[in-house]
């Protein structure tokens, strides 16, 4: 769901190693800032082989597989680490030995309590919405009024369609869509209710025709590029995407609009598999991520809030005080989670989606 892969700064290895001098650590590519990687290698003399993926699906396959190797790993909240909690897949933190949990912030505790009781097995990391990104020329050109801070930019087949022609994306994720489009019809955005998610789907398949495609990453280099000029994403994504067409040579004003209907607070997570070879080393790395400074330089690279206030003070203004990155009250009141449902409800969700990418 984030960015390409960084330069490689830390060991890329396809099957991590196991021995007491390093930790494995499977997460997002470029979620956490490369120099405070390389400090952390210093400081703790643990050599980090380091692998991503970009897809919770991925890692949801690979912890269930077992014996994965991997020490840390940084799943989404909800719906997936609370249903690999449920099975049993994560290891109690010792919380003797993360000095920095005081940096965390008490709200999005709260919230991730929720998932996880007691805050006892996950640590919050980033945490953002899902939004409209669009190019503002290309689509000011063609519908001067579109309501780009309002979901019927995404889910109107009469505003889509006007502009369809300059190409329009969407997350591959039934998980961040469905609810969307729930929220769209007045629904409660966390319904697992058969005929709720049906509606859901039946509003994407309007808009379906005017879609170009799918995809939770590959929008972000589309947008930049001018290749589309509508997507419907995750925040940091579309702020990354607007660094880039700044600094392109063919420069493209890229913006994000939070729908004023409401989002998906979606919240990112560090933990320990059950079967962790090195959960010690896990946990020190755990402690690093806590720390202000790298929290503070993980969200300048991705645009993305974190959950550590203490980090607050370090970071830019136009991060800090973007309330796009950092909403303010009024704004996050109206921010929704979702729960993960049973396997039944999953399987449905599941098979809905598939026929509305299929357009059967």
């Amino acid at each position: 769901m984030r960015l390409p892969l960084f330069a490689a700064l830390v060991a890329f290895a396809a099957t991590p190693a196991i021995g007491q001098g390093q930790v494995n650590v499977y997460n997002w590519s470029d979620y956490i800032a490369e120099d405070q990687l390389k400090a952390f290698e210093k400081d703790s003399r643990l050599k980090v082989n380091y692998t991503t993926y970009d897809s919770n699906e991925i890692l949801d396959a690979k912890l269930r597989a077992g014996r994965s190797g991997y020490d840390v790993v940084v799943p989404t909240a909800s719906p997936f680490f609370v249903r690999q909690l449920a099975a049993g897949l994560y290891r109690p933190l010792d919380k003797a030995k993360l000095k920095n949990l005081e940096n965390l912030d008490p709200e999005i505790m709260a919230q991730l309590a929720k998932y996880d009781p007691g805050n006892a097995h996950a640590i919050p990391w980033m945490w953002g919405t899902t939004g409209i990104g669009y190019n503002v020329a290309a689509i000011k050109k063609r519908l001067p009024d579109a309501p780009v801070d309002s979901l019927r930019m995404v889910f109107d087949p009469a505003v889509v369609s006007k502009v369809a022609d300059c190409g329009v994306m969407m997350l591959d994720s039934a998980t961040d869509v469905f609810p969307a489009a729930l929220r769209y019809l007045g629904l409660d955005p966390d319904s697992k209710k058969t005929e709720d998610l049906a509606k859901a789907a039946d509003v994407v398949k309007a808009v379906r025709p005017f879609i170009r495609k799918f995809h939770s990453s590959e929008y972000i280099n589309a947008l930049a590029g001018g290749d589309v000029c509508l997507a419907f994403g995750y925040s940091g994504d579309i702020f990354q995407a607007r660094d880039r067409a700044a600094k392109a040579k063919d420069k493209q004003d890229i913006a994000y609009a939070i729908p004023r209907e409401g989002s998906l607070l979606w919240i990112d997570v560090a933990a320990v598999p059950k079967d962790a070879p090195n959960p010690d080393n896990a946990l020190r790395f755990l402690d690093f991520m806590l720390e202000p400074k790298a929290a503070a330089a993980s969200s300048e690279l991705t645009g993305y809030a974190n959950a550590n206030t203490a980090a607050t003070a370090l970071l830019p203004k136009d991060i800090s005080g973007n309330p796009l990155i950092y909403p303010p009250a009024d704004v996050r009141a109206k921010l929704y989670t979702i729960t993960a449902g049973t396997a039944e409800q999953t399987r449905e969700r599941t098979r809905l989606w598939t026929a509305v990418k299929t357009g059967r």
